[in-house]
């Protein structure tokens, strides 16, 4: 890791403020297109769907906003991370976006399965063997306590629904 952050390659801490606040002010503008879709009026039984939604959208945008403006008035900024290290964390935040993507069609069970299997193979270098038991075990220690315990159903895909679980 570089000591100096200025000779470090990577971008700065002010351009990765002035980036969140943009997206989480289009997080903000998505809520409140969506309230102003539900209804942000009084209806006759109270407030509709989207009245505390738009104002929370509202506040979320004002938020981001200010947040903008100060990154924009600091002076100069050092260096937030380097590239390397911002690969690393996106090795890790990609498949997960992947695993997040892909359980609606696949199903809790071997979404994970699938995910635990990688992380353990590519980031853990661990043995097939040791991956089988725990990328299986997992899963099926996760189905007996919420399905069979518990009693809550979690999300099934195409190949549980065969099994029948």
């Amino acid at each position: 890791m570089t000591t100096n952050s200025h000779n470090a390659a990577g971008p700065t801490q002010k351009t990765m403020e002035v980036v969140m606040a943009l997206a989480i002010a289009l997080f903000g503008l998505v809520v409140i297109a969506g309230s102003l879709k539900a209804g942000i009026n009084w209806g006759a039984e109270g407030p509709r769907a989207g009245f505390f939604p738009f104002y929370i959208g509202i506040f979320i945008v004002a938020s981001s906003g200010i947040n903008h403006w100060h990154a924009l008035q600091d002076g100069d900024s050092g260096l937030f991370a380097e590239w390397g290290q911002l690969r690393q964390v996106m090795s890790v935040v990609i498949p997960t976006g992947i695993y997040v993507g892909a359980m609606p069609f696949t199903g809790l069970y071997l979404a994970s399965m699938i995910f635990i299997a990688w992380f353990m193979r590519w980031l853990g270098k661990y043995s097939w063997p040791m991956i089988a038991a725990v990328a299986i075990g997992m899963p099926v220690v996760t189905y007996l306590i919420f399905e069979r315990w518990f009693l809550v159903p979690l999300p099934k895909g195409p190949i549980e629904e065969w099994l029948g679980l």
